[in-house]
């Protein structure tokens, strides 16, 4: 979503970067682009405008115009203030017990949204029940219903009956008959804000009592979403946002808006279309994707809710003794792939994200994935049998060429030898250090 942001303030703070003293005007020089690529992503004009003054006042500071890496400085200044744009240093949204009212207009992702939190709070150990508030489309009551046979929790809906505070009340009760924890109420949207829907989820509010009420923006929206938080808030007291569709391609204005405009914090954040694509919003680690530092940490949380501990262990025990085999690699590349789409990651890798040729490997990792399963199980346990023929075989069935084959065995070979030979370092390490304690 913000690489035409991140793309022009990377470019405006390598410039800095680059000069051994930094002046009034080069400084000035290089907010103007930074403002002008903030208003270009749709950030509110009043924000874009606070937003430099505050970087102006701190980068014209006696200690950074001394500092001996003042352009390093003033990187680190436009990384703070926009971690405090978008909600200071504190994480996201903690998928707590009680009841959660989700508010928002048609066409925002609430039901999705509704059920991405239900497999989040499953996930922490919570016991969520999904409650089918809006009485007027009876497609969304499908769709929550859905979602919940999917997850494999509950939804409670009553389609015979209109009135949404009842509805509340008896999935209360419900909750408490079934020993849920927590209750999420997916509420009625509308094409705007208008007093009968406001009306209806101010009732909704006191009847349940909630402990959060999220309102779940498009961030694609741009302005017009920061708005409509402000006309909810008024309304409801919102406690926080959700955004959605943060893998689009939108300008982002509005993620970098809401928050400063509103007072809300930006709670969680929905980063693509399967279920288990809602995390807590860190506006530290979106703050250090923007200016191409990524997201280490982020990165390796995903890699520990996938990974499987124990086939990783297996895998590890086979490197050590040279066993590693296609079947393995294989197995590696799925592993891969459920972290999501490749140029995702790599802009969580600090300045992979800049490297065009890495972020297109996402069609040669389809590629070799249909090698590898072009190949019958002996031959993967086995490479060393792909004789002509087979490789011949294989490059059809994939529909690549057999030279693609060839190339992968290749480097699955040489693969294979670095691993060897870093497992016969790490053993050599390991006994000089031992040697080296025993000396001693």
């Amino acid at each position: 979503m913000f690489q035409s942001l991140s793309d022009k303030l990377q470019a405006v703070l390598k410039n800095l970067r680059g000069y051994g003293k930094l002046t009034e005007k080069n400084v000035a020089d290089a907010l103007r682009e930074v403002r002008l690529a903030l208003l270009e992503a749709d950030v509110n004009y009043k924000v874009a405008k606070d937003f430099i003054e505050r970087t102006r006042q701190k980068a014209l500071g006696r200690e950074v115009l001394d500092s001996v890496t003042p352009g390093q400085q003033i990187v680190k200044i436009v990384h703070d203030e926009l971690v405090e744009l978008m909600g200071g240093s504190s994480p996201g949204g903690s998928p707590s017990p009680g009841n959660w009212l989700m508010v928002g207009l048609h066409g925002c992702g609430k039901t999705t949204t509704c059920g991405k939190l239900a497999k989040l709070m499953a996930k922490q150990g919570r016991k969520p029940l999904l409650v089918a508030c809006d009485v007027y489309r009876p497609a969304a009551i499908d769709q929550l219903e859905t979602l919940g046979r999917q997850l494999q929790i509950p939804v409670f809906a009553d389609r015979k009956e209109k009135d949404v505070v009842k509805i509340a009340r008896q999935a209360q009760t419900a909750a408490q008959m079934q020993d849920r924890d927590t209750i999420i109420f997916d509420t009625a949207g509308r094409l705007h804000v208008d007093e009968e829907l406001v009306q209806e989820l101010v009732r909704l509010r006191e009847a349940t009592r909630p402990k959060e009420i999220l309102l779940v923006a498009d961030a694609a929206t741009g302005q017009e979403a920061v708005n409509i938080a402000e006309h909810f808030d008024k309304a409801l007291g919102l406690t926080g946002i959700v955004l959605t569709k943060l893998d689009g391609d939108a300008r982002g204005g509005a993620a970098l808006s809401m928050r400063a405009v509103t007072g809300k914090p930006i709670k969680f954040a929905g980063v693509g279309e399967k279920l288990e694509d809602l995390e807590p919003f860190h506006a530290e680690r979106m703050a250090g994707r923007i200016l191409g530092m990524g997201d280490v940490v982020g990165l390796v949380e995903k890699a520990q809710a996938t990974f499987d501990a124990k086939q990783a262990e297996a895998l590890q025990a086979k490197i050590a003794k040279n066993e590693l085999n296609l079947e393995d690699f294989l197995g590696q590349l799925q592993q891969l792939k459920k972290l999501g789409p490749l140029e995702n990651l790599l802009g969580m890798l600090p300045g992979m994200g800049k490297m065009p040729h890495l972020a297109s490997g996402e069609q040669d990792l389809k590629r070799v994935e249909a090698i590898v399963q072009s190949m019958t199980v002996q031959e993967r346990r086995h490479p060393e049998i792909l004789n002509a023929s087979r490789r011949a075989r294989i490059a059809r069935g994939s529909g690549t060429s057999v030279a693609a084959v060839n190339d992968l065995l290749k480097q699955f070979e040489m693969m294979k030898r670095m691993m060897k030979d870093m497992g016969r370092l790490q053993k050599k390490l390991a006994r000089q250090g031992a040697l080296g304690r025993l000396a001693r």
